[in-house]
C-alpha cells in the first residue's frame, strides 16, 4: 500500500475520529512511513490530536521487542495502533497487554486450509479523551480466551477514564462475544471479515454510559485492508443512556 493511496483513502471516509489498526512506523514493507502521521496530516488533525502507540518494535514476523512507554517517539521501527482526531484531544491514555503465553493455530491464507501454530505478540490500546467522550481503540490477540481476557482489561481501565467511553477496533472476537464479555453495548451489529464477502464481525465498537445517538452503522469495503471499515455517524443532538 502506497503512501498516497493510503492518505486518499483514509481522507474519503471524512471521519472526525479514526482508530487504525496493524499500522506501521518505520517498517521497509511500507517505504519507512510513519502512517499514523500521514492520516493525520490527510485529515487535517492538528499535531497534539493523533498518537501512533508501538505494540512492538522492531520487524513483525521478524526480529522484535515488546514495546514500552518509552517507545513513543522512538526513532526504531515500530507497528501498533493509531488514533487520529479532527476534535481537540484534552488528554492520551495508553494500556499495554502481554501476549498470550501459548501458540495458537491458525489457518494459512490461499494455504489450502493448512495450519500452523503462531506465538503471539503484545498488545495495546490507546484512548483520546474528547472532553465529552473517551475514544479508543486496540487490536487484540488471536489467541482464543486470551483475546476475551483482554478485552475485559481493556473496558475495566477505560471505564475508570470517564462516564463515557467507546471502544473501537479489531477484537479478534466474533459476533456477541464482546457484548456478553463486557457488558459494553455494541453500537454496530455488521459482518466485516473477510472484506470481500464478510461471514464475521470481529471488528466491534462498543459503548459504555450516555452517548450520542447512532444515526447510521456500515461495513465499507475499502481497498486497503482483509477487513471492511467499521463506519459510524453519531448524532450531536441527543444523547441516550444505555438500555
Amino acid at each position: 500500500m502506497s503512501t498516497p493511496r493510503l492518505r486518499d483513502v483514509c481522507a474519503s471516509l471524512e471521519a472526525d475520529v479514526l482508530a487504525l489498526q496493524e499500522i506501521d512506523r518505520g517498517q521497509r514493507r511500507s517505504h519507512g512511513a510513519d502512517q499514523t502521521a500521514e492520516v493525520a496530516d490527510a485529515l487535517g488533525a492538528a499535531p497534539g490530536d493523533w498518537r501512533f502507540v508501538p505494540a512492538l518494535v522492531g520487524e513483525p514476523g521478524g526480529t522484535w521487542r515488546a514495546a514500552t512507554d518509552g517507545d513513543a517517539g522512538s526513532p526504531e521501527p515500530g507497528y501498533g495502533v493509531g488514533l487520529v482526531s479532527r476534535r481537540p484531544v484534552k488528554a492520551w491514555h495508553v494500556v499495554r497487554l502481554a501476549a498470550a503465553p501459548v501458540r495458537s493455530p491458525v489457518v494459512v491464507p490461499g494455504g489450502r486450509g493448512r495450519v500452523i501454530l503462531l506465538p503471539d505478540e503484545p498488545r495495546v490500546a490507546v484512548a483520546a479523551d474528547l472532553g465529552e467522550i473517551v475514544v479508543a481503540t486496540t487490536h487484540l490477540s488471536f489467541v482464543p480466551g486470551w483475546n476475551l481476557r483482554q478485552l475485559r482489561r481493556v473496558v475495566a481501565w477505560l471505564a475508570g477514564l470517564g462516564p463515557s467511553c467507546i471502544l473501537i477496533g479489531d477484537l479478534n472476537v466474533p459476533g456477541p462475544f464482546p457484548r456478553l464479555a463486557t457488558g459494553w453495548r455494541p453500537l454496530a451489529e455488521v459482518k466485516t471479515f473477510p472484506a470481500e464477502a464478510p461471514r464475521l464481525q470481529v471488528d466491534h465498537a462498543l459503548a459504555h454510559g450516555p452517548q450520542p445517538a447512532i444515526h447510521a452503522a456500515k461495513a465499507q469495503k475499502m481497498p486497503l485492508s482483509d477487513h471492511r471499515a467499521l463506519v459510524l455517524e453519531l448524532g450531536s443532538e441527543k444523547w441516550q443512556s444505555e438500555p
